[in-house]
């Protein structure tokens, strides 16, 4: 990640632009407003190195082990370990993102156990020389995009 100038500024100053920026994350109001902002803004070190810790905090709250977040990811020991004790000791930010993380996967797996069901019970009735081959590629594609809210 860039460095921080050793010449501090003031506290007031410091104050004013960590609202600012504040202020400016909590505006972007969807996820290519959001994207494009970070494509922007972070180098793409940065965006790496952000989007892995958020899944470290994720793999972990899920019970991944360490070994297996590390080999998945590609991080060390210590980016795991220090991301654990934010999650555990202090990350309130982690804990209320990971939350709602898991609380979007459980709806769409709860979406995904209707569609299916949805699916046996009321199947469309198709017009002669139907390809229930394609059907089942567009439910699995709808599934997909589901799967992928972020």
């Amino acid at each position: 990640m860039a460095q921080v100038s050793n010449r501090r500024v003031s506290s007031i100053v410091e104050k004013r632009i960590f609202d600012l920026f504040f202020h400016t994350i909590a505006e972007l109001n969807n996820e290519s407003d959001v994207s494009a902002f970070l494509e922007d803004f972070l180098t793409p070190t940065e965006r790496i190195v952000l989007a892995k810790r958020l899944s470290i905090a994720l793999m972990l709250v899920k019970g991944f082990d360490y070994r297996t977040i590390q080999s998945t990811l590609k991080v060390s020991f210590p980016t795991v370990s220090s991301v654990s004790v934010w999650v555990k000791y202090r990350g309130r930010g982690y804990q209320k993102i990971l939350e709602r993380i898991l609380r979007q996967e459980k709806f769409s797996d709860i979406l995904d156990k209707v569609d299916e069901t949805i699916g046996k019970v009321l199947l469309p009735v198709p017009p002669k020389g139907s390809d229930w081959s394609a059907w089942r590629r567009r439910q699995t594609q709808k599934k997909q995009e589901r799967i992928r809210p972020y």
